[in-house]
């Protein structure tokens, strides 16, 4: 918890920042900060919209959870007085991969795809 005006809220805050991953984990396609297709799980496990929607049909192949589209972080600041935009918080440039192989990604989805991502 922080105290408005603390010196430490900034970087608070900056640790709970979303990476913006650059790529697709399983298809290795480029999701820029502006992309309106990149989806992630509530890890930030980051895919693009066809592989959540063909191959990985809702279900991360890592914690099991649902997507949702990822928010686009502004370019700019907005208010003259906040740091904010990718001007202040760049978007990652480390490109992450799923460490499962597809064959388990699809066991793995078979197994839970049937259960609704609240019920998981």
């Amino acid at each position: 918890m922080h105290v408005r005006g603390s010196s430490r809220k900034l970087e608070i805050e900056e640790e709970k920042l979303l990476e913006l991953r650059p790529n697709c984990e399983l298809c290795d396609c480029d999701l820029p900060p502006a992309s309106a297709e990149a989806r992630i799980c509530s890890y930030e496990c980051t895919y693009c919209a066809e592989c959540v929607g063909s191959v990985l049909q809702n279900v991360c192949p890592t914690c099991g959870g649902g997507f949702a589209p990822r928010p686009m972080r502004p370019r700019t600041s907005w208010r003259s007085n906040k740091p904010l935009g990718l001007g202040f918080h760049l978007a990652s440039t480390v490109r992450h991969y799923s460490p499962f192989s597809l064959e388990d990604i699809k066991a793995h989805v078979d197994r839970i795809k049937s259960f609704n991502p609240q019920d998981r």
